[in-house]
Formats: C-alpha cells, structure tokens, sequence
C-alpha cells in the first residue's frame, strides 16, 4: 500500500502528493467523492457524463424517426401537433409502408 504524508491547510484544503495525483488522474479542479469510512477518509474520484438537453424540436425529430409502421408515424405525428410543432416543418423521414 503506497502513503505519503501531506498538511491540511487552510479551510480543510488537502494537498495529494504528486505522484498520488498522477496515479489516479488527480488535476487542479477534479471532482472528488470524501468518503467516511471507520478507518478515515476515502477520496475517490468522480465520473461525470456531459447532459445533453433537448430542444422540442430534437425531441420531434427523435419521435418522427423511431416511428417503424404507420400506426406508430400516426402516433408520432399527433404527439408532435400536442408539442405545438408541425411535423412537416421537422426534418425526418417517414416509414416504408408494412
């Protein structure tokens, strides 16, 4: 198990010796998990995945593509007129006929 001693400074700030950092991929604004645990404190690091937001339109686009038989084009359709958009407005295609 590799330790390496370091100070707590100011307002709690722990600084993670160098090679500490470079092991797990620590950089200057990194997110970190403090985990308490009975024999101290755990820091992990944090995956974060981009969000990606949706405008009403994207969210047309997606409902009108997906749609596999004309039922479902339909269904599509009428839930994109309940959006206030117009479907002929938003690029897609339609379904082959089944």
């Amino acid at each position: 198990m590799e330790m390496e001693k370091t100070k707590i400074g100011r307002r709690g700030a722990v600084v993670i010796p160098v090679g500490l950092r470079k092991k797990y991929g620590f950089e200057e604004g990194s997110l970190v998990i403090a985990e308490a645990r009975t024999e101290g404190v755990l820091l992990r690091p944090v995956a974060t995945i981009p969000l990606e937001i949706y405008t009403p339109e994207r969210k047309a686009e997606f409902l009108l593509n997906n749609a596999v038989t004309s039922e479902d084009y339909a269904w599509a359709v009428r839930e994109v007129r309940k959006m206030g958009l117009n479907p002929e407005n938003i690029s897609h295609e339609k379904p082959k006929h089944r």
